[in-house]
């Protein structure tokens, strides 16, 4: 009897091992070991079936046939029926192998956009507090308005004076003729305003340089001398021309008898570096003019000044018959139209604008030594509202002149003051 299974030896092999075999009988050492399905074989990967295990010169585990129960079945070998491939990382479903990592969570968009959230409010809070200790470093401090003496009372509100002195200071010979301020020596102001900061209003009201005051008694800023009241009547710049920012604001408050809160001054080159920071300010002109002292030469119309026509806009006089008075209107309007155009989102929003134009217009600057930011930023805003019609812009009242000087009117300056300490709406009107 034929111990080969059926079908595995060829019908010239007669009983032979294997091709080439002289034995009718398989050597010992060549009988394939038994083959047995091993309870402990070794962890293959997923999927992979259990191999089965040997034992020597056994041949194949009892079974039908010389088969295992574990061994072949009639369809083939065991396992590989199964469709199962050895190696394989098990069944693969329609989203791809399984890896081990699991499937991919969904991002989390409320966790990102809260996150991103955060980190802009971060970044905002840091460039804010940044700039404002910026900005804060590069005022200039240097009016001591506590040397002032004699002064009157304070009222409600916050009241500024606006200096605009002709100092030339640091500006080059080619400087002074671009910008036709001369060479004269020493500093005069060629515009004065009191802004009024309050809840009833604000109110910017314009001296004019050639108001009729008196010089009262003060302090010297730098001698320490005290100079008496000898009755002595001038020119109102002239005070500041005498012994600069705190004889100015002495005069003020004897001859009006308001108290003044903050001080503030820019000179020539200052206000052309802030006009040409803010990339020129857009104003329409009424009426044309000329006017050589100044340089100014415009037309009628709608157009943008640069810092050097700015400047002649602001400093003429010459050109008209109203002169100083003529002069204040068109330092008011342009000073709203400079207003409207730093706080457009234009120069807001833009850093290479907005930091230019806070470095141009704090460097020019001197104010007093009690001045924050805050205060600042008050007077700024409060003159963008005044020019913006929410307020009142006038001239001082004028009641007539001593041919070269303006003089005021008493009667209604008393009653000014009186509402600007009472922080009343303004019922007067100026010239």
């Amino acid at each position: 009897m034929n111990d080969w299974p059926e079908g595995w030896s060829g019908g010239n092999r007669g009983n032979e091992y294997g091709r080439g075999s002289a034995n009718a009988q398989p050597e010992s050492a060549r009988v394939m070991r038994q083959v047995r399905r091993g309870p402990q074989a070794p962890p293959y990967g997923a999927g992979v079936p259990p191999q089965p295990s040997y034992t020597g010169g056994q041949g194949y585990d009892e079974g039908q046939n010389g088969y295992g129960q574990g061994g072949y079945d009639n369809n083939g070998y065991d396992g590989y029926n199964t469709g199962q491939v050895y190696g394989g990382g098990g069944p693969v479903g329609p989203e791809g192998p399984d890896d081990g990592r699991g499937p991919r969570r969904a991002p989390n968009w409320r966790r990102r956009i809260k996150w991103t959230a955060i980190t802009v409010v971060t970044v905002l809070v840091v460039t804010t507090v940044g700039t404002y200790f910026w900005a804060d470093s590069k005022l200039n401090r240097d009016v001591d308005l506590s040397k002032v003496i004699d002064r009157p009372a304070g009222g409600d509100g916050t009241n500024y004076l606006i200096v605009g002195s002709d100092s030339r200071e640091g500006l080059t010979a080619a400087e002074k003729k671009k910008l036709h301020t001369g060479s004269a020596e020493g500093k005069r102001t060629d515009s004065m305003m009191i802004l009024h900061v309050g809840s009833s209003g604000d109110t910017l009201i314009s001296l004019p340089r050639d108001s009729n005051v008196t010089i009262p008694s003060y302090v010297g800023s730098t001698s320490g001398k005290t100079y008496p009241n000898t009755g002595r009547q001038t020119k109102l710049n002239a005070a500041y021309a005498e012994d600069g920012p705190t004889l100015l604001v002495r005069t003020v408050e004897y001859n009006m008898g308001l108290h003044i809160d903050h001080y503030v001054e820019i000179g020539f080159n200052g206000f052309a570096d802030i006009v040409d920071a803010v990339g020129g300010v857009t104003l329409t002109i009424d009426k044309g003019f000329k006017d050589s002292y100044s340089g100014a030469n415009f037309k009628a119309g709608k157009q943008t000044l640069n810092g050097e026509e700015a400047l002649a806009f602001v400093r003429t006089r010459h050109a008209f018959a109203a002169s100083d008075l003529q002069r204040t209107k068109n330092q008011q309007k342009f000073l709203s139209a400079l207003a409207h155009q730093v706080a457009t989102p234009g120069t807001l929003l833009n850093p290479f604008k907005l930091y230019p134009t806070l470095g141009a217009g704090l460097d020019s600057l001197s104010v007093d030594k009690d001045m924050s930011l805050w205060d600042l930023a008050s007077m700024f805003w409060a003159m963008k509202g005044v020019s913006g019609g929410d307020g009142t812009s006038m001239n001082m009242p004028i009641s007539g002149s001593t041919g070269g000087n303006l003089l005021w009117d008493k009667a209604k300056v008393k009653t000014l003051v009186n509402e600007l300490n009472n922080d009343q709406k303004v019922t007067v009107s100026g010239n």
